[in-house]
């Protein structure tokens, strides 16, 4: 069974900088590659930031820039440093995994940024 846990939310002033870090049991994100996604309040979830097997990462334009994806294989983790960070980027942010086609997700830390 996979399991994802996140880790690093906190409230922060606009300007400042997070990291979010996952760590999965039951999957290897080297194999299977990783998302990071997010949901503020009255919004769809969008993808913020992704990282493939082969380490290809790609980016939301409102983050490009400001955001980066990495992954320690040593560890089975993937981290979201989190830089300038903007009001706009409260949300709820998920990591996200795929493992023989299923969809696994971890149960979400709030970033929130004060003005």
């Amino acid at each position: 069974q996979v399991q994802l846990g996140e880790s690093g939310g906190g409230l922060v002033q606009a300007g400042g900088s997070l990291t979010l870090s996952c760590a999965a049991s039951g999957s290897t994100f080297s194999v299977n590659g990783a998302g990071w996604y997010r949901q503020a309040p009255g919004k769809q979830l969008e993808l913020v930031a992704g990282i493939t097997s082969g380490g290809t990462t790609n980016y939301a334009d409102s983050v490009k820039g400001r955001f980066t994806i990495s992954r320690d294989n040593a560890k089975n983790a993937v981290h979201l440093q989190m830089n300038s960070l903007k009001p706009e980027d409260t949300a709820v942010y998920y990591c996200n995994t795929r493992s023989r086609g299923v969809s696994f997700w971890g149960q979400g830390t709030q970033v929130t940024v004060s003005s």
